[in-house]
């Protein structure tokens, strides 16, 4: 338990822990296993296998999978939607890396001789 915490941390406190079965995702996201497996194909989620080599989805594919959803609702075929979603996260991703950058401030100079 880390200092100052009350409660141990869990598996389920991981949001990449696979703790959701197929059919209780398609259930919270208010859609079909097909979808979930669509998402799958294009390669938008790799879900993990239980021993038995059935789907298990973390929190994380789930949000992503929430994405897709609004995005399939608002008329945007699935590949494309698939596609919207992966640059969105590489856009975020060279945001994080820009402000990182920022933050260190300018690089020193080197000198050069000529």
């Amino acid at each position: 338990m880390p200092p100052g915490s009350s409660r141990a941390v869990t598996p389920l406190d991981d949001d990449d822990y696979p703790a959701y079965t197929m059919g209780r995702a398609a259930d919270m996201l208010g859609t079909t296993p097909a979808f979930l497996r669509a998402l799958g194909e294009h390669r938008l989620i790799t879900p993990l296998r239980s021993e038995g080599g059935h789907r298990r989805y973390s929190r994380y594919q789930l949000r992503i999978a929430a994405r897709a959803r609004e995005l399939v609702d608002q008329g945007t075929p699935i590949e494309a939607a698939c596609r919207i979603i992966v640059l969105e996260d590489q856009l975020e991703e060279a945001q994080r890396i820009n402000e990182q950058m920022r933050a260190q401030g300018p690089e020193p100079q080197s000198k050069t001789s000529a």
